[in-house]
């Protein structure tokens, strides 16, 4: 079964919600990648999403930005960033995600992107550009490697969700607001009501993402989903640590408090 189906259904027979993280491949530096993941599952995330840095994010808000242009100057790039998964399972199954520009699959080559990223043991992969009239291909190439397909959906799809949701797999993304990804002290979306419409529609754990920024929040919102998305506000306190070993223990305390909210 594959990692990210399994977590959920591990989660759901002990009545817990999934805490998913996000940071950046290669921010502030490789080897700082796997110590974070790690830490991160050790303080109580459930999955990881691992952002492929790319030069033009346009789903991404600045805090994310600059950290992929962190990363990229560092020297992240997806032939190593494939090489990181391979270590990470050396020491965990965590359920790992990809959120990655359809152009970098593109550039690099659509089969060996998704024949690499399995064999390295990767999970999920998140795709925000992919036109909705190209995925049916990309479906059956991720059925057939293994990997989940996530969708991605946005209170604004309304009668678009059907059509997104339809073929996904792992759990479907909802975006909590228009708009680029960022640090919010508050969501204007009736959550409950689209949490609603989007479960008329696909029977995936939902998982709510985009400007959950606090274990408040994440207090705040949790009963309306089966998952939280915590992206941004990660990156940013990764961001203010001066040195790797201050950033790992700063998100890793940051995990441990976001989790401490589920309860």
């Amino acid at each position: 079964m594959n990692r990210i189906k399994a977590k959920f259904e591990e989660l759901r027979q002990r009545g817990e919600k999934a805490l998913i993280t996000f940071i950046t491949a290669g921010d502030p530096c490789l080897s700082a990648t796997m110590d974070l993941v790690l830490a991160m599952e050790d303080a109580g995330a459930d999955i990881v999403e691992l952002g492929i840095p790319y030069s033009d994010p346009l789903a991404d808000g600045p805090i994310i930005q600059e950290s992929s242009q962190r990363a990229l100057k560092a020297g992240a790039n997806i032939k190593n960033i494939m090489g990181l998964v391979q270590d990470i399972r050396k020491r965990s199954e965590i359920p790992l995600i990809y959120l990655v520009y359809y152009n970098s699959v593109f550039k690099y080559g659509v089969e060996k992107f998704f024949h690499e990223a399995r064999d390295g043991g990767l999970d999920g992969i998140i795709i925000p550009d992919l036109p909705l009239e190209e995925r049916e291909e990309l479906y059956d190439l991720t059925e057939g490697y293994g990997i989940s397909l996530i969708p991605l959906v946005a209170p604004t799809s309304k009668e678009r969700i059907k059509e997104i949701v339809a073929g996904g797999s792992g759990f479907v993304y909802c975006v909590s607001s228009p708009g680029v990804t960022g640090i919010r002290q508050n969501i204007d979306t009736d959550v409950q009501s689209y949490m609603n419409l989007v479960s008329k529609y696909t029977k995936l754990p939902k998982a709510l993402g985009f400007g959950i920024s606090n274990a408040d929040m994440v207090n705040e919102y949790k009963n309306y989903c089966d998952g939280i998305i915590v992206g941004s506000a990660i990156v940013k306190k990764i961001a203010e640590c001066s040195q790797v070993c201050e950033a790992v223990e700063v998100a890793a305390v940051f995990a441990k408090e976001l989790k401490s909210a589920f309860k």
